[in-house]
């Protein structure tokens, strides 16, 4: 996590109950919204100041939010806007710097190799021309310009997280070339880079197969056949929620089911799996805990009472973090989901309201910049020594900046706290908490690219990537029960059977054991959900009946002079542009900004509070003291082939990310079809066993009194009052072929049925029948006495028909 990168892009607070309460970082689980009436700043602006650019770690996933639902505080006395409101001053704008990776020196030129794999043009009286539009002149290709597609096509894949010459883990486990080095693995690497890099340039239509091979000379069929066949199984080509992708994979379903799967989780890396699987040929079923998808990811819709402003805000993750090569990125192009990028000008404010000095702001970025590069330097010098007994960071900065006498003076420690806050809040929790070692393991994979909000809110995309799925919501995963005849796994009274099971819960519930697993997990997995971290953060949004602060800035930072509340609401974000409403992630803001800026009074406030939510139990993962990037490997790591696990705490490449988590279900969705195929699994542990059950009930559903979507209803046949019962049947897997479907069965009225029938989609159906009528769908086995009864007098009422 680079403490060099672009602004933060949510206000947070760090958690204070954390180990070490000695420096208290931020805002409780417990936190209210405390909203001081409207006042103006008597402080006057310095004009010897500017305006400081804030710096962080690359960004992590945001995840701040509530329990089952955020504190609101509505309609808090709005006062009208002033008829003119007095600006601060503009001041010249310094930008700090920010690292970046440079690949091109990094790519050998393969020009000529190039040239022996591309096909050749067909002949003409011009030679050998590269293709160009119509009514253009036709250039001659030559090696330069070889050597410039090949770079380009190799740095799209450096982007996407693909090493320059090498292999990854999944392409060796994979056997893509027969021989691991060497020309074969040369001439992959430059046929797969070609292949991402053509998709990649249209996101929104199927790359098939033919279509590479025409630009591929045909001796290396071969290489296109293991470089297309990887990356569309693994998720790198052909995915996501664009119609002409949808409709291709709703074409290709596998009449013989490779397994079955339960995803326990609909947070964004069980939403992807469950895609992937159901396209890769299994049959899948999502238990989701919430009312809702989107786990971490939720956007709340704000508004008064009088609903004269709205705005939505991300109380999850909220910001696409490095929009090159993200998976993410693709989705919003698929969507035509615009992108707001988050711009780097951040104003800091001194308690009194003055902006700080920019001489002073520079000076201490440089110093806290070279307090990180010398613990950096420490940690290489006896890296051997820290495996065995590591510190924290907190602990090695601190150091460092007593031996060179750094920040001593009150203005230059206030600054310096701002700093560590930021860096607090990228990983989510104190210093104190954080390995000196490996607290930023995770750099050398950072995306590139602007950061971005998408307009709206992330649940956009949630809502495209649930669509169709057969996930069942308000059903808490209990007990996982494994061994070599598949997997049970009980939620919500009911038990689901399965080939294979994927846990896609966050570290935290983890953490806390609110799933059984039976066998118990094996120590080394239990030692690594010990040792990582899991951090806490919570934010404030609020929307004001009009944006005071100005349109300019995304961010602005707080200064304190308590080194021991620096996290406490340093950094506020204006969603302004994104959030369709003039809304801030902000509290307190008279005391901050400078004389002559009008605050007007909220009109709403939520307070955010992940740390008592059940289903996550804080906000994101971190590498503690005593533990190292290998302990998100072993999260990561299937037990006994039966049980696998998905989520950002798995991903050492991108943790605490959206797009970690994204990734993390289309490397799992990959793996349990490696694991399927060479086990040849039969799929003998069906979802809830419900199919070997239901086969007598075929018969009664094929003349259905009442159909609708995936629901068939049968009446009872001795009444026709609205008060008389029936039976329901669900049909949950592919609309394309019948023999995949699970069936779930419920016991409810007639005039219930009725008005099921009056709601437009599967979604909302089941939400009526879960939530307002209190069913609970069960297999077949599990239909209680009078549902039996009913289904006798069905039976023997269609006897009766076909006798006559």
């Amino acid at each position: 996590m680079e403490a060099t990168g672009s602004p933060p892009h949510s206000t947070t607070a760090v958690d204070p109950s954390a180990e070490n309460n000695a420096t208290t970082t931020g805002l409780g689980p417990d936190c209210t919204t405390d909203i001081a009436p409207s006042a103006e700043n008597n402080a006057t602006p310095d004009p010897t100041v500017s305006q400081s650019i804030s710096k962080s770690s690359s960004e992590p996933m945001q995840i701040i939010g509530s329990t089952a639902e955020p504190m609101e505080i509505n309609d808090v006395a709005a006062g009208p806007a002033p008829e003119s409101q007095a600006q601060p001053e503009p001041q010249p704008r310094k930008k700090r710097r920010r690292r970046k990776k440079i690949f091109t020196d990094m790519i050998s030129s393969s020009a000529s190799r190039l040239r022996l794999l591309r096909t050749q043009p067909k002949p003409s009286a011009t030679g050998d021309l590269d293709d160009s539009a119509p009514g253009q002149p036709r250039k001659r290709r030559g090696p330069a310009d070889l050597s410039k597609e090949v770079d380009i096509e190799a740095l799209i894949a450096i982007s996407v997280g693909f090493p320059v010459d090498s292999l990854t883990e999944e392409e060796i486990e994979a056997t893509v070339v027969s021989q691991i080095g060497g020309a074969e693995q040369a001439n992959y690497i430059i046929v797969r880079n070609h292949i991402l890099a053509r998709w990649r340039s249209n996101v929104a239509v199927w790359l098939t197969k033919d279509q590479v091979l025409e630009s591929i000379r045909a001796e290396h069929k071969i290489l296109v056949n293991a470089a297309y066949n990887f990356l569309l199984h693994h998720g790198y080509i052909n995915f996501g929620v664009a119609p002409a992708i949808k409709d291709v994979k709703s074409k290709l379903f596998s009449e013989t089911p490779k397994g079955s799967v339960i995803v326990v989780g609909a947070g964004l890396s069980g939403l992807v799996a469950a895609r992937q699987l159901i396209f890769l040929g299994f049959k899948v079923v999502v238990l989701e805990g919430r009312a809702r998808p989107g786990g971490r990811v939720r956007t709340k819709k704000m508004n008064g009472t009088d609903g004269s402003v709205v705005g939505a805000a991300d109380l999850g993750g909220s910001v696409l973090t490095g929009i090159n090569g993200n998976p993410l990125g693709v989705l919003a192009r698929q969507l035509g989901f615009p992108l707001h990028k988050v711009r780097d000008i951040c104003p800091l404010y001194l308690p009194n309201g003055r902006m700080v000095n920019s001489d002073v702001d520079s000076k201490v970025e440089v110093s806290f910049n070279k307090l990180l590069d010398r613990v950096c330097k420490l940690r290489q010098g006896i890296m051997e020594e820290i495996r065995s007994v590591d510190i924290s960071l907190g602990t090695a900065l601190e150091a460092f900046r007593r031996v060179y006498k750094v920040a001593e003076e009150p203005l230059e420690r206030m600054l310096l706290d701002w700093h560590l806050a930021n860096l607090e809040y990228a990983n989510a929790t104190l210093m104190s908490n954080l390995s000196m070692a490996f607290w930023d393991q995770d750099d050398p994979y950072e995306m590139g690219g602007d950061h971005c909000f998408i307009p709206g809110g992330n649940e956009r995309l949630i809502r495209a990537l649930a669509e169709d799925l057969p996930i069942f919501y308000d059903h808490p995963v209990e007990s996982v029960r494994y061994g070599s005849d598949g997997v049970l796994v009980y939620a919500g009274g009911q038990e689901y059977r399965s080939d294979m099971v994927l846990c896609t819960v966050p570290l935290g519930v983890l953490k806390k054991g609110e799933i059984e697993f039976v066998p118990e997990l094996p120590q080394r997995k239990k030692d690594a959900i010990e040792r990582l971290g899991f951090g806490l953060l919570n934010k404030v949004a609020i929307l004001f009946p009009y944006d005071f602060w100005g349109g300019e800035i995304d961010t602005f930072g707080h200064l304190t002079e308590d080194p021991n509340m620096r996290g406490e609401f340093f950094l506020f974000y204006s969603y302004s542009s994104v959030a369709g409403g003039p809304l801030l992630v902000a509290l307190g803001l008279e005391k901050l900004l400078p004389k002559g800026i009008a605050v007007p009074d909220p009109v709403q406030a939520v307070c955010t509070r992940w740390g008592q939510d059940q289903f996550s139990y804080g906000s994101y993962s971190y590498v503690a003291i005593g533990a190292s990037g290998d302990d998100y490997d072993i999260l990561a790591e299937n037990v006994a082939d039966r049980v696998f696990f998905a989520g950002e705490a798995t991903n050492k490449q991108y943790p605490a990310t959206m797009h970690g988590a994204f990734l993390s279900g289309m490397r799992e969705a990959a793996h349990i079809m490696r694991v399927a195929g060479r086990r040849s699994v039969a799929p003998a542990a069906q979802v809830n066993t419900v199919n070997y059950e239901s086969k007598d009930l075929d018969p009664l559903f094929e003349t259905p009194d009442l159909a609708f979507g995936s629901f068939s209803i049968l009446f009872d046949p001795q009444s026709t009052d609205m008060e008389s019962n029936a039976l329901l049947r669900v049909a949950v897997g592919s609309e394309k072929s019948e023999s995949d479907n699970i069936y779930l069965y419920g016991y409810i009225q007639r005039k219930q049925a009725i008005e099921l029938n009056t709601l437009g989609e599967n979604v909302k159906r089941m939400e009526m029948l879960t939530h307002n009528f209190q069913v609970r769908l069960v297999g077949r086995n599990s239909l209680c006495n009078a549902a039996e009864s009913l289904i006798s007098r069905v039976k023997s009422e269609l006897e009766l028909r076909l006798a006559v």
